[in-house]
């Protein structure tokens, strides 16, 4: 039997945030939507932190409309804006103020959407890593 709901969604989120290269991403959305009605889609993104907020919702967003994870509706977009606040809300101790570089996986199944961010932290040399998940249910 194959797992769906919030675990597995959420999982497939971070699996796509996790992706190495663009051809990886692809697989990975391919063999997720094979295998388990999971539509998903992936986005890089990067700058100085506090100003990258309110980009990181808007990629999050556009990417997940874009690709056919969500509908252009104001529930859809509000779920995947709220998820990904909820994503960086985990990250914002470590990140505040310095600059970063990652990516935003989102992956949904019927009414579960989970976004997660995965991020490097430069700080000179000395590179933090960081990840936050969050998670919406759509009717």
């Amino acid at each position: 039997m194959v797992e769906t709901g919030s675990k597995a969604v959420a999982a497939a989120a971070i699996k796509m945030a996790l992706t190495a290269t663009r051809s990886e991403e692809m697989e990975l959305k391919k063999r997720l939507w094979e295998e388990k009605s999971i539509r998903a889609v992936a986005v890089d993104y990067g700058g100085e932190f506090i100003y990258s907020v309110s980009k990181i919702v808007e990629r999050a967003v556009v990417a997940a409309k874009r690709e056919g994870v969500i509908k252009d509706t104001h529930p859809d977009e509000g779920a995947v804006a709220g998820a990904t606040r909820e994503a960086i809300s985990q990250i914002i101790p470590k990140a505040l103020g310095l600059n970063v570089g990652g990516k935003i996986g989102i992956a949904r199944y019927q009414d579960h959407i989970s976004v997660a961010i995965f991020l490097g932290i430069g700080l000179l040399h000395l590179d933090e890593v960081a990840i936050g998940l969050g998670h919406r249910a759509v009717p």
